[in-house]
């Protein structure tokens, strides 16, 4: 007994000695032989890298396939949400809705930053607060107070078009990137920041922004200054914030994580719940509504004494329960702008990976000699859509706009045999005849989920409707999303 135990401590000690052997010595190329990170043969930097950071408000939302489009029966025959298998990557999604209080800490960047010379720009992001009007209803009182009053601190933002929450998403990538560089010891607290001085995730990178620098990263490049900024390839930089796909709004808001035994779905949800009601079955809740939404006409809240849903209009984005994913209110409260534009023949044409519709790629602006160019007077680098030149010998794409790809381009219409109509191309008339029998073009976009304005019907997650860009509702606000990294699960 003595000897085994021995011989257990020898064997022990022998691998303790290999990994502490192992971890003095230097990690090399598999494939070349040469030592990273060593400034004497050339400097190339390799950074320890674990896992990607969640971001503020985010969770995780592990991907994978599912039956995307109608679950339940089509009462507008619009016939535009086919059921069609498809993948969803791992993504982040925010938790809960945009609420007024995030909305007003944006606002109010923007004016200290942008107000005195470019007031326009704070103007732009203002919220259409004027949405509350109705001719035979008396809402003025949520023109003045929704969005600014501290009790609706906690409620979603509406009155906001597409671009604009397109535009705090851009806003809060760079809010987030700045932060985690001051938290990092690399930048200082700027408050200071005005016009084109200002932190862009974008101009950073670029090295078109330097910032009050604490402490620049060593440059281990023997032909460096010494010292370096940071750089993608460190792993410290988060990725964009934007508005999610459609696809990955109603993969997120089925939850089907909680719903699967090993690959198979048990019950094909067609809400953010099992079942197909809108009360819960629980004991100590039991019959109360799970989501914000309107019963029935005359009917937003319940009955005095007894408020069922107790939200005539809005309510606070924590309010009834998540689902398996931990996401509030992906069925009712306020409907959400996703990224795609609408055609109603998507569900036919669309890749069964990554499924999105609105991609039209860009380049920066580079100069004479090939260097990025100026800032704009925003602090942005600018940006112009690649030519069909620079895409001559590719195979995956050749314009850059890609909207009405199989639906709405000059060959997918009726007019595919007239060449004299292959010009209205541009003009979005060619397919959809816009302003003449149909409000279908390159600006309507889709907006997922039921609202507290809406019946349950629209509370189906595969239900799908779509709104001018640039319109706004009472109805209508917005979460962001984050592409994930890496490995699709994560660290639990």
């Amino acid at each position: 007994m003595k000897m085994r135990n021995k011989s257990i401590f020898t064997s022990l000690s022998f691998v303790t000695a290999i990994i502490i052997f192992s971890s003095c010595n230097k990690e090399t190329s598999q494939t070349t032989g040469w030592e990273y990170n060593n400034p004497k043969n050339g400097g190339f930097e390799v950074v320890p890298y674990e896992e990607q950071e969640t971001g503020p408000g985010l969770v995780l939302i592990e991907g994978g396939t599912f039956a995307m489009g109608r679950t339940e029966q089509d009462v507008l025959y619009d016939w535009n949400n086919i059921p069609r298998r498809v993948t969803v990557s791992s993504f982040y999604m925010d938790e809960t809705e945009v609420r007024n209080l995030d909305y007003l800490e944006y606002l109010y960047w923007l004016k200290r930053v942008y107000g005195t010379d470019f007031p326009e720009i704070f103007k732009k992001a203002l919220p259409d607060t004027l949405v509350w009007r109705d001719k035979l209803a008396y809402n003025e009182p949520y023109i003045e107070l929704y969005l600014r009053h501290p009790a609706y601190r906690d409620y979603p933002v509406v009155g906001v078009n597409w671009p604009q929450a397109n535009d705090y998403c851009a806003w809060r990538t760079d809010r987030v990137n700045e932060y985690i560089l001051i938290r990092e010891g690399i930048l200082k607290i700027d408050p200071a920041q005005t016009n084109e001085n200002n932190f862009n995730t974008d101009a950073y990178l670029a090295g078109q922004y330097d910032g009050v620098v604490k402490n620049d990263l060593i440059d281990l490049n023997p032909n460096g200054t010494g010292t370096r900024k940071v750089r993608v390839e460190d792993g410290i930089l988060l990725p964009r914030y934007r508005l999610p796909t459609e696809a990955e709004w109603e993969f997120a808001s089925l939850g089907l994580i909680g719903n699967a035994l090993f690959e198979r779905v048990v019950e094909r949800r067609m809400y953010p719940w099992n079942g197909h009601i809108l009360r819960t079955d629980e004991d100590a809740n039991l019959g109360e509504f799970v989501t914000n939404f309107k019963r029935g006409r005359g009917d937003n809240m319940g009955v005095a004494g007894n408020l069922n849903d107790a939200a005539d209009i809005t309510a606070p984005v924590f309010s009834y329960w998540p689902n398996d994913y931990g996401l509030y209110n992906m069925s009712g409260n306020v409907s959400e702008w996703v990224m795609d534009v609408y055609r109603p023949l998507t569900p036919e044409d669309q890749n069964d990976f990554r499924s999105f519709r609105g991609n039209v790629y860009q380049t920066q602006v580079l100069d004479q000699d090939g260097n990025i160019d100026e800032k704009d007077s925003l602090g942005h680098i600018k940006k112009r859509d690649v030519t069909v030149e620079e895409s001559t010998n590719r195979r995956n794409y050749r314009s850059a706009d890609n909207i009405n790809f199989l639906d709405g381009d000059y060959s997918s219409s009726i007019y595919y045999d007239q060449p004299e109509y292959k010009d209205a191309e541009k003009k979005n008339k060619v397919m959809y005849e816009y302003g003449f029998s149909s409000m279908i073009n390159d600006q309507a976009r889709v907006y997922k989920g039921g609202s507290w304005k809406d019946r349950a019907y629209w509370n189906v997650a595969g239900t799908r409707r779509y709104l001018d860009e640039k319109q706004s509702t009472d109805f209508l606000g917005f979460r962001c999303c984050m592409t994930r990294v890496g490995s699709p699960m994560g660290n639990y």
